[in-house]
């Protein structure tokens, strides 16, 4: 990422929040500027309140990346999807938060806040933000993911 890059958007429900908390210091820490999109607490939400803005702005173009957490992962990523221009692809280990944009050039990281630890949590966010799309044959395929 160049540092004009260096903007990320986050969102979680209550089964992400310990998650997202963590994450954010972790992204403030190393020069990210971080655009929360809540929850604000572990109190139970529904996950399309959050996960729904940040696509739409993902999508915009007003973030290059987001980052969505629910309990599973599945929710935040099947609403992201709904969203034009939005690649979101959940993740549960550093290999396949790789390969999401390495091979499927997402920008949209989803993690399930109940079946990671933080640590892994964190490591993936780090591999996601490391690593490259890497085009070729790939840009092809994902020229033919929009309906």
């Amino acid at each position: 990422m160049t540092s004009s890059d260096k903007t990320i958007a986050l969102g979680a429900d209550h089964g992400g929040f310990s998650h997202k908390e963590a994450i954010k210091s972790f992204l403030q820490n190393r020069g990210y500027t971080v655009k929360d999109f809540g929850t604000e607490s572990p109190d139970s939400v529904d996950y399309p309140d959050f996960a729904h803005p940040l696509s739409k702005a993902v999508g915009e173009g007003e973030y290059p990346l987001g980052i969505l957490l629910c309990g599973s992962g599945n929710g935040v990523a099947i609403t992201a999807n709904k969203h034009p221009k939005v690649r979101a692809a959940l993740c549960w280990n550093d290999d396949l938060a790789a390969l999401a944009r390495q091979h499927n050039n997402a920008n949209v990281l989803c993690l399930p806040g109940r079946f990671v630890s933080e640590a892994q949590a964190l490591s993936m966010v780090d591999t996601f933000l490391r690593s490259a799309f890497e085009g070729g044959r790939h840009e092809l395929r994902v020229a033919k993911i929009p309906c």
